[in-house]
């Protein structure tokens, strides 16, 4: 088991992340996983008029992308939800939840703003729109480069149209536009030395040739609500955590035209102390890119050997009460990133029967201070972690550039944060550091300042014995 301090990153794939077999296996694994798939597949079969039962046979990518592009993202979703389901009941927790593209749907299902069905129904949306609004016949290119060098080669054909898609970090950058386009691309990576690969992919996903379908799809999603959050969702295309005010159906259907930073998530994520990124799908698509960008991080991929390998990456990613070494990189990690701007929604009413079709709520590991590196918390170390979090959590929660929030800064003078935000911001303070509830004789004139916001905290922590 983990230590209850470190910080579980899982990732749900997008586009592509399809292995032969990985569905029926986890079908075969119990009841729970088995229904997530029934649902999802009940789902597509009244809206699409096809379920998953082509990807229980053993066609390819290459096979699926060719005759049935749909049920490929159907497989893929299903693939990360039924995945999540098993991992949660081996009894792992996760800290914070990233999805790639198509996989933000599915992780946030996995965080509980919708139920599985309601996943399913967006994404077959989703589906059905592409298909009757992009008629632009692209797709996407990817370059083994960083992004400012793949501009740079998209300089060189300034009517083409091609865009970059998506920042995988310094390793790889992808490339969405016409075919054409793509083509010429290509032509002038292999000229210069540059890596190259046409990827499984039926539209230009994140690029402006899917405007139209964004705005039909817009329109689609604009009925659907949300719940609030049980675990934190980091979206790379937002370049922030989902809020409980957003507007899911407008935030999704703007995914099609805006590019995926993915490199920039990553890095983020690890400065606030993340160190175990869990592929929640099939391959390892994604743990690969993270490894790429941080090569200490500890990977895990449960899909890829067999069932045997769930359980166990399921059992390991269960908290414990010591904290522990991770496996791979010899530190010691902590608390979850920020989760700034997730709070319980107080007109949710509680479950009362849980629907198995849903992923079980998961019981985030519990919050210590953090070091960024492999040292005991303590000093000078322990108070500038902290003073990250908190950082985050405001500039998130304010909007506010994350340098304004010095030590010196007056929360409400300079900053024109009113009592009544403050004393919000205490309380999601107090829910993120698990301080309890504030003292009886707290004052808000006591904590003007950021870095006496700070202190509280440590000095919150000290009191329970955490630092």
């Amino acid at each position: 088991m983990l230590s209850s301090v470190e910080i579980v990153v899982g990732l749900f794939p997008g586009q592509g992340a399809y292995l032969p077999g990985a569905l029926p296996r986890l079908r075969a694994h119990d009841p729970g996983t088995a229904k997530v798939i029934e649902t999802i597949d009940a789902v597509a079969g009244g809206i699409l008029g096809k379920g998953l039962s082509r990807a229980f046979s053993d066609d390819s990518v290459d096979q699926l992308v060719e005759a049935a592009p749909d049920v490929l993202q159907l497989a893929v979703f299903a693939t990360s939800v039924a995945a999540f389901r098993a991992l949660s009941d081996q009894g792992a927790r996760f800290s914070v939840l990233v999805g790639h593209s198509l996989g933000e749907i599915a992780a946030l299902v996995a965080g509980g703003a919708l139920d599985v069905a309601e996943g399913a129904e967006i994404l077959c949306h989703r589906i059905t729109v592409l298909r009757e609004h992009d008629t632009s016949g692209g797709g996407l290119l990817a370059l083994g480069c960083e992004p400012d060098r793949a501009q740079q080669i998209l300089d060189l054909l300034p009517t083409s149209g091609a865009v970059i898609a998506v920042d995988n970090g310094p390793a790889q950058t992808v490339v969405a536009g016409r075919a054409d386009a793509l083509r010429r691309t290509a032509t002038i990576a292999t000229a210069i030395g540059l890596p190259s690969t046409t990827l499984h992919s039926p539209h230009p996903f994140h690029s402006p040739l899917l405007a139209p379908a964004r705005q039909e799809l817009a329109r689609r999603l604009s009925g659907y609500g949300r719940r609030g959050l049980r675990i934190p969702v980091f979206s790379p295309v937002l370049g922030r955590y989902y809020r409980d005010s957003d507007d899911l159906g407008e935030l999704l259907a703007s995914h099609l035209v805006t590019p995926v930073r993915f490199g920039p998530a990553v890095e983020r994520l690890h400065r606030s102390g993340a160190g175990v990124w869990v592929e929640v799908g099939a391959g390892r698509a994604l743990t690969s890119r993270v490894r790429s960008i941080e090569s200490s991080a500890s990977v895990h991929t449960p899909l890829l050997p067999d069932l045997d390998t769930l359980r166990e990456t399921g059992q390991f990613l269960a908290p414990a009460a010591e904290p522990r070494t991770v496996r791979h990189t010899g530190t010691t990690m902590a608390h979850p990133p920020a989760p700034a701007a997730v709070t319980p929604d107080p007109s949710t009413p509680p479950a009362v029967t849980p629907d198995p079709s849903t992923p079980p709520a998961p019981v985030p590991p519990q919050d210590t201070s953090a070091p960024s590196a492999p040292t005991p918390p303590a000093g000078p170390t322990s108070r500038e972690t902290v003073a990250v979090r908190v950082r985050d959590l405001y500039a998130t929660t304010l909007e506010y550039p994350e340098e304004v929030f010095e030590d010196g800064a007056e929360l409400e003078a300079d900053l024109g944060v009113d009592s009544v935000k403050r004393v919000e911001l205490m309380g999601r303070l107090g829910v993120l550091f698990e301080l309890g509830p504030p003292p009886e004789d707290m004052r808000m004139a006591d904590y003007r300042t950021f870095g006496q916001v700070v202190d509280f905290v440590l000095d919150s922590l000290a009191r329970a014995g955490t630092t």
